[in-house]
């Protein structure tokens, strides 16, 4: 996976990153969600490498990116540290300024970034997102229904017993769906307990520190500079949570654009070419 990219670990203030990285021209960062590493991206990266420099980090606390200790307030595992991570390892390579991708929980601190350092994201792309404070003062039964592992998660202790107690039953992936070497990457997360611990983290930050950060933001009337591509999948239950997406993104955005793509929820793995044609168009735009 990833032809032609190299692979390193890169240390900043506070995580060390692994990290692929490869093409050449203007700088995108590619930022997975849960339960997955950067190895999502294999096949949506090289396509994308052909006119831009692409760089493919493991967020701290996911993959084979070092994990942070647990704070009281989970500070170390909000998506503000997260971000902090984006921009140290963008200046690593030499961008000081750079277009951003996130899908899933990596959405959350790529718009984040976006909101903490304007004058660094030169473009953004949310997949299958809408703001966390948005969606938890929509929270309904069947949200909660749909997306009950977003307060399981947020519990002490038991979600980890959980999942470890048989980690591929619990998510369910199989190597088809995303690749061999893919397959194995994210095998080697779930099984690691210290891996599946700073994961959850991440989700107990969503519902207590990075919830006030947005907070302020509405308070502060701040919202995100760069243009802003909002993209979700057809075959996931974003659509069916919220009858209009881009209106909800408008709230934070000033220059939105927005689409659906034909796949399910991991649509880097289940609809690369369009994915990456979709985002080749947006990222080239001036």
């Amino acid at each position: 996976m990833f032809e032609g990219f190299s692979q390193q670990k890169v240390t900043l203030s506070n995580a060390v990153l692994n990290v692929r990285h490869g093409g050449n021209g203007p700088p995108v960062l590619l930022l997975h969600g849960h339960p997955r590493t950067h190895a999502t991206w294999s096949k949506v990266a090289p396509i994308l490498a052909k006119s831009f420099t692409v760089i493919c980090p493991d967020l701290r606390g996911f993959g084979q990116s070092s994990k942070p200790q647990d704070l009281p307030d989970h500070a170390n595992s909000s998506k503000r540290a997260k971000a902090k991570d984006c921009i140290e390892l963008m200046l690593y390579f030499g961008f000081e300024r750079f277009a951003l991708v996130g899908h899933d929980r990596g959405s959350y601190t790529a718009y984040r970034a976006a909101l903490d350092y304007p004058d660094r994201i030169s473009q953004l792309a949310v997949l299958d997102c809408v703001p966390i404070l948005e969606a938890l003062e929509r929270c309904d039964e069947r949200f909660a229904r749909q997306w009950y592992h977003w307060f399981f998660f947020a519990q002490a202790e038991k979600p980890e017993r959980a999942i470890l107690a048989d980690p591929d039953a619990w998510y369910g992936e199989r190597p088809d769906n995303m690749g061999d070497e893919e397959y194995e990457d994210y095998r080697r997360a779930i099984h690691s307990p210290e891996t599946v611990h700073t994961m959850l983290e991440d989700y107990r930050a969503g519902l207590s520190i990075d919830r006030l950060h947005e907070e302020e933001d509405r308070r502060n009337n701040r919202k995100i500079a760069c243009p802003v591509l909002c993209l979700w999948s057809e075959q996931d239950d974003l659509a069916e949570l919220y009858a209009d997406i881009p209106a909800i993104w408008k709230n934070w955005a000033h220059d939105l654009r927005s689409g659906t793509l034909n796949s399910g929820h991991h649509m880097a793995e289940q609809a690369p070419e369009a994915l990456a044609a979709k985002l080749s168009l947006f990222l080239s735009r001036p």
